[in-house]
């Protein structure tokens, strides 16, 4: 997807005696060591974690990493129970604990693209020249506002204001409050005494039917979900959190397939100091019936024995269905087996269902885990779904858990406390999620031809650049192919790659963050408008050919806008 910033503004940079790139590199390496399993014995990696080398060991030759300087801290912080060595944490600071400055490490290391793009965000009317292309980060292809395409998430059809899209605001010129026109109708602006008042940490009741109503629908489930199951929280981030402090020990794991949304690692560690035993999944093919990526409950019988062999206690397993960032749906048959698996070793099972509404295309076939018939461990298996993405309100903050495990819920709801959602808000969501009319006819028709026009359009600019790419028809992303630019098959040279996509402006997301065990692979997210998308295709052709942008981007004969997939 597309976000902005002009090409002529050179980012400012903290003076440093290595080189950004190298940091940048052995960053994400360090990132992946620290939280992740299996690692035996972790010491330190050489690298530039500060803003200057304590120990210069070499020159920088540009982007030639033979000559990339390193170095090591020379103040050893407080170990962290099963996070890693607390040495690699910036020690520049007497003000935090060794947590609070692991805290601040994340942020200082690891989101370096994301904070570039918003350092110099591409804004039509404020910051038009030359616009920086996030392909990186979702967004939902629906508008915000009734002014045709009015705002940065109008995409490809004028259908008046559906709802706000992903980490954005609307334009000045659009509404900024409510996201969408269902909250601005005048029974969402209802004030009561009792929504200004401290509510049971779960949720108000009303909130938590809806909920249960909402799910029992859009989920199929076999039987009425009960709204005593449901806690509501402000955020999928919020409940990877709070189920990971409640259900594991410090230092204890959790299971994941890779490639994965690597957000989670910080979910799971900031707090609850807990890690992911990464279940390894390669691209190749081995039969008709396998798929790239595809998880088997052998490769987590053998990802959960390596855990073990490294004296870390496995707690669960975390599923994203449909998957960040493959796109891959599970099947009822594949889910069964991964809970019967987990079932078999006493293990939680966390559902990530946040893209259940974004499936655009039919064929897929999704199925939540709770339209199951019967669950081999409800008192283990908790679901979790969130407006962020499929309703594209991340800025609400609107996150829930359905889990028929009553000591899981209200330990969930006692950390509410600190991750609840206002009286008001609660009463606009329940409003929302019961509007089941403009859901059904308006919004979710809409939302879905727009996702596969931009899609479709993405799919045919990769083919025509005859690059391979993996999409199941949900979500809003492409997992991208582009091993075949990576010379030596190193995460060097895919660290590389994606800075020169940065420096021309294009802002995706690396294989690594993802835990991939592949270098080369790429996510590209594609819903945005199509005047951004073409421009990111352009973009992405021309770094791909070796040649950078200078001044402007010359017009393209290959880029043909996105089209009404209805047409």
């Amino acid at each position: 997807m597309i976000s902005s910033y002009p090409l002529h503004h050179k980012t400012p940079r903290t003076p440093r005696r290595c080189s950004a790139l190298t940091q940048e590199i052995l960053t994400w390496h360090l990132v992946i060591e620290m939280f992740t399993l299996p690692q035996k014995d972790f010491s330190a990696p050489t690298t530039c974690l500060g803003p200057t080398c304590l120990q210069d060991l070499g020159s920088s030759h540009g982007d030639d990493l033979e000559g990339e300087c390193s170095r090591k801290l020379d103040q050893k912080l407080p170990e962290l129970p099963g996070v890693g060595d607390s040495a690699m944490l910036s020690p520049d600071t007497s003000y935090l604990s060794s947590r609070g400055r692991m805290i601040k490490w994340f942020w200082d290391s690891a989101e370096e693209g994301y904070r570039t793009y918003h350092m110099d965000e591409y804004d039509e009317n404020k910051n038009p020249s030359f616009p920086h292309l996030e392909h990186g980060y979702e967004k939902a292809v629906t508008v915000c506002a009734s002014h045709g395409f009015s705002d940065e998430q109008n995409k490809h059809s004028a259908l008046p204001a559906l709802c706000c899209g992903y980490r954005q605001q609307c334009r000045p010129s659009a509404p900024l409050f409510p996201v969408c026109p269902q909250l601005s109708q005048s029974d969402m602006q209802r004030v009561e005494p009792s929504l200004l008042q401290y509510a049971d940490w779960r949720g108000h009741l009303f909130l938590r039917e809806e909920v249960a109503k909402f799910l029992s629908f859009y989920c199929k489930s076999p039987a009425p979900l009960r709204p005593e199951n449901v806690v509501v929280l402000n955020g999928g981030a919020s409940l990877f959190s709070a189920l990971a402090t409640v259900l594991c020990e410090a230092g204890e794991a959790f299971l994941i397939p890779t490639p994965y949304y690597g957000a989670i690692t910080q979910h799971v560690c900031l707090y609850g100091n807990v890690r992911l035993a990464c279940v390894y999944l390669d691209s190749e093919v081995t039969g008709l019936d396998t798929r790239p990526f595809q998880l088997t409950v052998e490769k987590l019988e053998m990802a959960l024995r390596e855990a073990h062999s490294e004296g870390v206690k496995v707690k669960g397993l975390i599923l994203i269905n449909p998957q960040n960032p493959l796109g891959d749906i599970y099947s009822p048959e594949e889910l069964q087996e991964y809970l019967v698996f987990a079932k078999r070793h006493k293990l939680h099972v966390i559902v990530d269902e946040v893209y259940m509404l974004s499936v655009f295309e039919e064929s897929a076939g999704y199925r939540s885990v709770l339209s199951l018939e019967r669950l081999p461990d409800p008192q283990r298996t908790h679901v979790m779904w969130a407006t962020s993405k499929d309703f594209g309100m991340s800025g609400l903050r609107f996150g829930t858990l359905y889990t028929e495990n009553q000591d899981v819920a209200t330990a969930v709801a006692s950390l509410c406390r600190y991750h609840g959602l206002s009286g008001l808000v609660q009463y606009q969501m329940a409003q929302l999620l019961r509007d089941r009319d403009w859901i059904n006819q308006v919004y979710l028709p809409e939302n879905h031809a727009r996702l596969k026009a931009a899609h479709t359009y993405v799919s045919e600019e990769l083919r025509a650049l005859g690059i391979p790419f993996l999409s199941r028809g949900a979500g809003f992303f492409i997992w991208v192919d582009l091993r075949k630019y990576l010379p030596k098959g190193t995460f060097e040279e895919e660290m590389l790659l994606w800075r020169r996509f940065l420096d021309n402006k294009v802002l995706l997301s690396f294989g690594k963050a993802f835990e991939c065990k592949e270098p080369g692979w790429f996510r590209f997210v594609f819903s945005d408008q199509a005047h951004r998308l073409c421009l990111g295709m352009q973009r992405v052709r021309q770094v791909l050919a070796g040649k950078s942008q200078v001044a402007e981007d010359p017009p393209s004969s290959q880029s043909q806008e996105p089209s009404d997939q209805r047409r």
